[in-house]
């Protein structure tokens, strides 16, 4: 039985509190937590987790003191939390610069403004979208139906004894990753195990990180993205790699080199073409539902300036006000690009690619604004195109600006890649609030959210996570810095996207980038695609999402090893939920929030490590002092060893828990 706060699907949400000051700062207190771990979790293995289920479950279990508490109240919180998470995946550019050595450091000030900018759009493209996407479409929006479902549940007596008890299960699942990734740092057992073979006359690599992150994740994306990474890291290292090194590797001795380079000068391009192509396609199948929820947004917007009553859900940010926030936007994002260009020698062609970037931004946001909203719809803002979109998006905006600049120097070269990149970070702020946004916009409507009210909280998550993200940016570069920039160390972040996006950027204006790689995989992702439209056609159970094996193809081994394994424990855990045949989706809710936990502790550790390196200038603080060099193999048989009890235990206890709350007795437990 609900309680009198408990708002059903689709009913108003009059005569609650929704919007309200106590929830703003619990969703800033909230984006503190998960913004961090998720700057963190992108830089060091390339991809990041929605926040919304997690946040909803801590602010039900804070706002809960409150007698006049409400599940709209709580969407609001989890809304902004949710929104200021997703914007830290701007860090996909931004490190580009670092790795070119354009950028020594991130820039607070500016680092903000293009975090702000961008997002502030993406919430703005994303307004007019929500009919066509949410409110007009069937797409299942997993995540944002399942936070809806969350919500709705612990608006409840029994709802909240089971927040508490998912609010332990989120702490036990942290403290312990946190513990594990200690160790790690310590030496005492290995983060990661790692070597390379022979296949004939090539090679190929094997590596695996011990990462409770990457459980969390794979449990989190699901089975279908798991396996179809595993499709692409089989593509990538059991077919490409042996091919693309075959008669280089040397006879005797190491090949551990020559498969690396191979890796990261062919193969992660080849998996760049692949992406590339699914986010193109997804477009053409998105356009005519943007379309037809445009001119919905303005026919709504023409009903309510008339008189007419519009349903309280149905009630955006009108679009005379959306349009000229949009082109008031233009304005300081042509003074970022311009201040960004005097300063170095593309000065005297400023005007010209300033003014192509400005229109670029205007237009390809909207774009990616679809793009991702469609992809978040689909299969989940965890798992949508953001990567993809990225390259896209560079590629891009390096042909329009060489093209708009005409020939140049490799000074100019330099600087050129470096302004494309500043560009493309604006862009990407769109995409990735564009990729949460119609997610939460979803949720709103499940729980009968005020739309224009949840837009507002968007905007206001944007800036928190725009506050936050930058300190957090310069803490890793203070602390780690990263792969391939300059004066980066064995401990550097890898900071995949970055790295691939400031590659494909330098071979566009270095003139030296081969097409014929990103051509290759283009035609794999083409197939990739008619594979998943027959499955699609001939089967409702199997599919095989192109983003995601373009994912595997190119991530390093490390990350998509263990992804697809989570995924697997998370489907064992779930067909557990089903056997028991009682209180299934709580058991399963139980199992999300272990995933999450995991993710979360390990993240905020490191970024506090992070600070304590920054502070010593030593990373490796935390060494033992009596392990040396001969541990090595000790220490990742202990690691593989400790990793498979601690991953079992940690799920045995979550299934343990998940039934004694589930028990039928166990709303009386709330009142005790």
């Amino acid at each position: 039985m609900s309680t009198p706060g408990s708002v059903v699907k689709g009913a108003p949400s009059a005569g609650l509190k929704e919007l309200t000051i106590r929830g703003i700062v619990l969703g800033g207190l909230i984006t503190l937590v998960f913004t961090a771990a998720n700057v963190y979790l992108g830089l060091k293995v390339g991809l990041t987790f929605a926040t919304a289920i997690p946040a909803a479950v801590i602010s039900m279990s804070l706002l809960r003191y409150f007698a006049d508490h409400s599940v709209v109240e709580n969407n609001i919180v989890q809304t902004i939390a949710s929104a200021a998470g997703t914007l830290s995946a701007i860090i996909f550019v931004l490190p580009g610069l670092i790795m070119i050595g354009w950028w020594t450091g991130f820039p607070y000030w500016t680092t903000v403004a293009v975090c702000l900018i961008g997002g502030i759009l993406g919430v703005m493209y994303s307004i007019p979208l929500r009919r066509a996407l949410v409110t007009g479409s069937d797409l299942p929006y997993p995540e944002g139906a399942a936070a809806a479902e969350v919500l709705k549940v612990g608006d409840t007596a029994q709802g909240a004894e089971e927040n508490r008890r998912g609010l332990r299960v989120i702490v036990v699942g942290s403290v312990v990753s946190a513990v594990f990734s200690l160790l790690t740092q310590t030496k005492l057992i290995a983060g990661t195990i790692s070597g390379a073979i022979r296949v004939g006359s090539g090679g190929t690599m094997f590596g695996a990180g011990l990462l409770f992150s990457l459980i969390g994740v794979g449990h989190l994306v699901g089975i279908t993205v798991g396996i179809s990474m595993l499709i692409g890291l089989i593509i990538s290292y059991g077919v490409l790699l042996p091919i693309r090194t075959w008669g280089d590797v040397p006879a005797t001795g190491s090949i551990e080199d020559v498969v690396s380079d191979a890796f990261t000068n062919d193969v992660r391009f080849i998996g760049a073409g692949a992406i590339a192509v699914a986010a193109i396609w997804t477009l053409i199948k998105i356009i005519g539902p943007i379309v037809r929820g445009i001119r919905a947004a303005v026919v709504s917007t023409r009903a309510r300036r008339a008189g007419s009553k519009v349903d309280l859900t149905e009630q955006d940010i009108p679009v005379t006000i959306v349009s000229g926030v949009i082109l008031a936007s233009l304005i300081p994002i042509g003074f970022m690009l311009w201040d960004f260009a005097t300063g170095t020698v593309l000065h005297g062609s400023a005007a010209g690619i300033v003014t192509v970037s400005i229109v670029f931004v205007f237009v390809i946001g909207l774009v990616v604004a679809s793009v991702c909203g469609y992809m978040a719809g689909l299969i989940g803002s965890s798992n949508s195109p953001i990567s993809g979109v990225g390259i896209v998006v560079v590629l891009v905006a390096a042909v329009l600006i060489k093209i708009t600049f005409g020939s140049a120097d490799d000074s100019q070269s330099t600087a050129l890649v470096a302004y494309t990149l500043f560009t493309a970070a604006i862009v990407f702020g769109v995409a990735t609030i564009s990729n949460d946004n119609l997610q939460d916009l979803k949720t709103g409507q499940l729980v009968g959210a005020t739309p224009w009210k949840q837009q507002v909280a968007l905007v206001i998550g944007v800036v928190f996570g725009s506050v936050v993200i930058p300190p957090v940016l310069q803490l890793m570069q203070t602390a780690f810095g990263f792969v391939g920039a300059p004066g980066a160390g064995d401990d550097a972040l890898p900071a995949p996207q970055a790295g691939l996006i400031s590659s494909l950027a330098e071979g566009v204006f270095g003139g030296d980038l081969d097409w014929a790689l990103i051509g290759v995989g283009a035609l794999i992702g083409a197939a990739v695609i008619i594979v998943d439209e027959v499955l699609g056609k001939t089967t409702t159970r199997f599919r095989v999402p192109p983003l995601a094996v373009g994912m595997g193809m190119y991530l390093p081994m490390s990350v998509t090893l263990v992804i697809p394994i989570g995924a697997f424990i998370g489907r064992a855990y779930n067909n557990w939920a089903e056997r028991t045949g009682r209180n299934v989706e709580r058991k399963k809710r139980m199992g999300v929030l272990l995933a999450t936990g995991l993710i979360v502790g390990e993240s905020l550790w490191n970024v506090v490590f992070a600070a304590i390196v920054a502070a010593t200038g030593n990373d490796a603080v935390l060494n033992l002092p009596f392990i040396g060099d001969g541990w090595e193999t000790g220490s990742e048989i202990l690691g593989v060893v400790l990793f498979v009890l601690v991953v079992a235990g940690l799920y045995r206890w979550t299934q343990n828990w998940a039934s004694k709350e589930s028990e039928p007795d166990a709303a009386q437990d709330s009142v005790r």
